[in-house]
């Protein structure tokens, strides 16, 4: 009996991760609204009533996709970068795998919490406030990296940690939207160059950018 059970229980696991890596493409191509369980349905081939029975409601489902995008973005981006030491290396470590993460077209649509921000900025409820939350937190996680930066000397004393968080994720932000945009990747070659001189302004040395490249842009793929 343990054994059926704990075979069921795999399964369902199983059908759920499956279930929501397909809610978050589409959620990411078509916003949270479209992540409907008939929507679902269509798309991912299970049936209505095993989506139903998996998440209860449709708010359900849209927050465990949030869930499941947000592990997505902390094993590739996240993790990885806290394989270096706080400092400058671990901040560009984290810039250059966010903008790989859109480049590689992890979710189809680009960034996740990109699309879904877009789609929910000015829209109250637990979804939103999920995808708000989220951004918060990535948003504060830099900013304290950067605040460790200056403290330990890595960046100019003086620099605002603040400021210098929002102008870094307005230029990754930036390469995902015209990226998707244009099709091309020489939006995150821009992007790079454009964060490692912005850093190097800062104070940073050139080893601790290594992460970020040494600014070569490749020529546009729409001219090729």
């Amino acid at each position: 009996m343990t054994i059926a059970t704990d075979g069921r229980r795999a399964r369902g696991d199983a059908s759920r991760r499956a279930i929501l890596a397909r809610a978050a493409d589409l959620a990411s191509v078509e916003g949270l609204d479209g992540v409907t369980i008939g929507r679902l349905a269509e798309a991912s081939g299970h049936g209505k009533s095993s989506i139903a029975t998996l998440f209860g409601s449709k708010e359900a489902l849209q927050l465990a996709t949030v869930a499941a995008a947000a592990e997505v973005f902390q094993a590739r981006v996240v993790d990885p970068a806290r394989e270096l030491p706080r400092g400058v290396a671990r901040i560009a470590r984290l810039l250059r795998g966010q903008l790989d993460y859109s480049r590689e077209r992890v979710f189809p649509g680009g960034c996740f919490f990109a699309a879904t921000a877009a789609d929910l900025d000015s829209k109250p409820g637990p979804v939103g406030d999920a995808v708000r939350d989220w951004m918060r937190t990535w948003h504060g996680y830099l900013e304290s990296q950067l605040r460790f930066a200056i403290e330990a000397g890595e960046l100019a004393a003086g620099t605002d940690a603040e400021s210098l968080a929002f102008e870094l994720f307005a230029l990754t932000d930036a390469a995902n939207a015209r990226s998707l945009l244009t099709g091309d990747d020489r939006p995150y070659a821009l992007a790079a160059s454009a964060v490692r001189a912005r850093l190097r302004a800062a104070g940073a040395s050139d080893a601790a950018l290594r992460a970020l490249g040494q600014g070569r842009m490749p020529a546009s793929s729409m001219s090729r």
